[in-house]
């Protein structure tokens, strides 16, 4: 059976030994008086939230699903999603990360962070819904009015209401140029939006009181492509001006899509027949303040796959001790039993530690990241902002595609490990597969997610930022450079350092001459700059494990998966710079028709 215990050590040790969080935040005004103390008990009251409540509904939804009532249009969540959201709410989880003059406790985005990945280990369909409102709250509080701030974000940061993004039509996803939805103004400020959207996840459900829809949509005199699209707050109910909710509006759900995973989570299709909405932001701009929606789940994605890829390792690694198979081929390492525990074999020492390298490397960047995000949005330097915002734009697809990656191959090896036990829903395990697959494709596809940063973070400004990231992968070289005990880590790191470069500037001058070398590196390319990534996080760890190795066991393998990342997973680069290196015409110079 699947297990979950939060990592609260893990998390501990990157909060407060690796990142050293609680000295960052006392240079952040706002979060100075945030300490290590009140993040351990936020964290581990977290924890238990999420394995004593959500964790028992992850296979309860898997199996359930949702239902709609077609007359009604009103859908039925699974079995104690309802009453698991209630004790959410009560309990003031919304609010965590959420701005005070709004009802929210005002902590940093590195403990939403910590919450987030618990949350999605235990159950990430239900993780979605509060997930999806907290980036609509993010979009209304840079891009909403005042009016529209004090209507609608005090109940979404209690959870009273909950919120979506609707993007995707039928006919476009990624391309959302294409984009067919209408909004028709009413010379009263408001407008009436007509249009169907697709894949909607959270569309509809019987958790909150009220929904409130972003929806993208065109307004009669918008330009064509991306530059024409505009935003707008379509509410499931209208909203008075005192704040009480008024008449049923004509946005409803018409059908549930039938899904590989993520069953408990209601993904809708939705129908505007001339629905109510206001504009957020600036007409023709709505993509600016979509995008602030859009990073966020990107980032949120990333967690996703993270807490999915914490429970598959629990759970693999508490059924490879017990599971016996064989005999060691060294001879019996359990001679009073019938066979050796699987867990002395060495391919199945392989999967765990890929599994247990990813996890521990991604949790490492995504809380640096979210550190990133407290700067950029609470340090009173501008400097200090700007260099973090950069980071941040940096590095997101990264989160969002290596990280995703990362989640299907580990939860594809978790599987592996229980064997024939793995395919059977009973286990648990084919669950968190097909969970996870999911996260390879919304919210940008992970190729989507590489030309960007290829072709927009990396070209795009000729380096700069990629440049500033790599200034922290320098100074740490420098650091150690001269320690004999961190060379084995150090030397891959700086190496790869420099091939990137190298690449990089390859790439560019090939790309003036044919841009299509872009969309032939850019996969590659994403998922060697991750590994340099998780190199230079993997370096940091191994550098604070080192003097403590001897002495306590959780240093010790900290240490021995550092090792096992370095001399099994980086060596994956240079196939990955070879593939780079061969160009497009391998990929292109097959005629279309000949597929």
């Amino acid at each position: 059976m699947a297990q979950y215990t939060p990592p609260l050590r893990d998390i501990a040790f990157v909060m407060h030994e690796l990142l050293d969080v609680g000295a960052t935040l006392k240079g952040l005004p706002a979060q100075a008086e945030v300490t290590a103390e009140l993040i351990d008990q936020v964290v581990e009251e977290g924890g238990k939230f999420c394995a004593d409540v959500l964790f028992p509904l992850n296979r309860v939804g898997d199996r359930e699903g949702c239902t709609l009532d077609k007359t009604t249009h009103s859908v039925k969540t699974p079995t104690g999603f309802k009453e698991a959201f209630r004790q959410f709410c009560d309990a003031g989880w919304p609010a965590l990360s959420c701005d005070p003059a709004f009802g929210g406790q005002g902590l940093p985005h590195v403990v939403q962070t910590a919450f987030q990945e618990m949350m999605n280990s235990a159950n990430q369909a239900w993780a979605m819904y509060p997930g999806l409102t907290h980036g609509a709250y993010q979009a209304l509080v840079k891009h909403g009015t005042d009016e529209q701030k004090r209507l609608y974000l005090p109940k979404m940061v209690s959870g009273e209401w909950t919120g979506t993004m609707c993007l995707t039509e039928p006919h476009c996803g990624t391309d959302l140029g294409l984009l067919r939805s209408r909004a028709e103004p009413q010379g009263d400020g408001t407008f009436r939006i007509t249009g169907g959207k697709i894949f909607i996840s959270s569309g509809e459900h019987d958790m909150s009181a009220n929904i409130i829809h972003l929806v993208l949509a065109r307004l009669p005199d918008a330009p064509a492509g991306t530059k024409g699209i505009s935003l707008f707050i379509v509410p499931k109910f209208l909203v008075n001006p005192d704040g009480t909710l008024g008449a049923r509006n004509t946005i409803t759900c018409g059908a549930l899509e039938h899904k590989m995973g993520i069953h408990g989570n209601a993904t809708c299709q939705m129908n505007l027949d001339g629905a109510v909405g206001t504009l957020v932001g600036a007409s023709h701009k709505g993509l600016n303040a979509m995008f602030v929606m859009m990073n966020g789940a990107r980032l949120g994605v990333g967690m996703q796959s993270l807490g999915l890829m914490e429970v598959a390792y629990q759970s693999s690694a508490a059924y490879a001790r017990d599971r016996l198979q064989m005999r060691a081929l060294s001879g019996p390492k359990a001679p009073d039993r019938a066979a050796d525990p699987i867990i002395v074999h060495p391919d199945v020492r392989r999967m765990l530690l890929t599994q247990r390298a990813y996890v521990e490397a991604s949790r490492a960047f995504a809380y640096w990241i979210s550190l990133q995000a407290d700067i950029a949005h609470y340090s009173d330097d501008a400097d200090e902002r700007a260099d973090a915002e950069d980071l941040l734009a940096l590095l997101t697809p990264i989160v969002k595609a290596f990280i995703t990656d990362a989640g299907s191959e580990c939860t594809n090896l978790a599987l592996q490990v229980f064997g024939g036990h793995g395919y059977i829903a009973e286990w648990g395990m084919e669950q968190f597969v097909r969970d996870a697959r999911i996260n390879q494709i919304y919210e940008g596809t992970n190729t989507i997610q590489s030309l960007d940063f290829l072709g927009r973070k990396v070209l795009g400004d000729g380096g700069k930022k990629f440049k500033k990231f790599g200034a922290f992968v320098e100074a740490l070289v420098g650091e150690h450079d001269a320690n004999p005990a961190m060379k084995e880590f150090i030397d891959p790191l700086a190496a790869l350092g420099e091939k990137l470069a190298e690449i990089s500037m390859s790439v560019g001058m090939a790309a003036f001459k044919n841009p299509d070398e872009v969309g032939a590196a850019a996969v590659d390319y994403l998922r060697m700059a991750g590994h340099l990534v998780y190199a230079y996080f993997w370096a940091r760890m191994a550098a604070v494990a080192l003097p403590k190795a001897q002495s306590d066991p959780f240093y010790k393998a900290k240490l021995a998966t550092a090792r096992f990342y370095f001399a099994r997973l980086l060596p994956e680069t240079e196939t990955l710079a070879r593939r780079i290196q061969s160009g497009s015409a391998n990929l292109l110079s097959l005629e279309a028709e000949a597929f």
